[in-house]
């Protein structure tokens, strides 16, 4: 995603997750998710607050939207949407659990790893985001986030896919 380019490099190359880099990029998530929020917030009167409750208000009201329209919708202003709701879901996810971001250089955007060394949970919020507006209500985010949530409490290490199925 365009937004996050200027990460790409750096977070390849960061050999200290808690560094200057990583909160750089913690800083640029939330300035993008912060966009996200005053847009729906202030103009549609939503309540999006960082709770994993206020993902159904994204998925069912903001992001239902993009993907009733997405035919209508230019690929910058598609770019953005995902880029704003994918750092949202990021923010909620490193807020309720904490976690540190990464360049996943496969799939070309950041992903979220939580936990400890022996029990680890990776998040790519990005593909998700986009796979929804596309989609539909298959690509469910509470669901996903709701998937993640039980991995996160779970005494092992595992890497979630798109259908949030085990890959690692």
């Amino acid at each position: 995603m365009g937004i996050f380019d200027f990460f790409k490099e750096k977070l390849s190359q960061s050999k200290n997750p808690i560094d200057k880099i990583q909160r750089e990029f913690i800083e640029k998530s939330i300035n993008t998710a912060e966009r996200l929020i005053s847009s729906f917030n202030e103009e549609v009167g939503f309540k999006l607050d960082y709770s994993e409750s206020s993902l159904i208000i994204l998925d069912k009201k903001i992001l239902n939207l993009f993907y009733e329209n997405k035919d209508n919708m230019g690929s910058d202003m598609k770019e953005d949407i995902i880029a704003q709701a994918g750092s949202y879901i990021f923010e909620v996810a490193r807020r309720n659990y904490g976690g540190k971001y990464y360049w996943d250089d496969k799939m070309k955007q950041p992903i979220l790893v939580t936990g400890h060394s022996d029990r680890e949970v990776s998040m790519v919020a990005f593909e998700k985001v986009k796979q929804r507006i596309e989609n539909g209500n298959e690509d469910n985010i509470p669901l996903f986030f709701k998937d993640f949530s039980k991995q996160v409490k779970k005494e092992e290490k595992v890497m979630l896919d798109l259908k949030n199925e085990i890959i690692a």
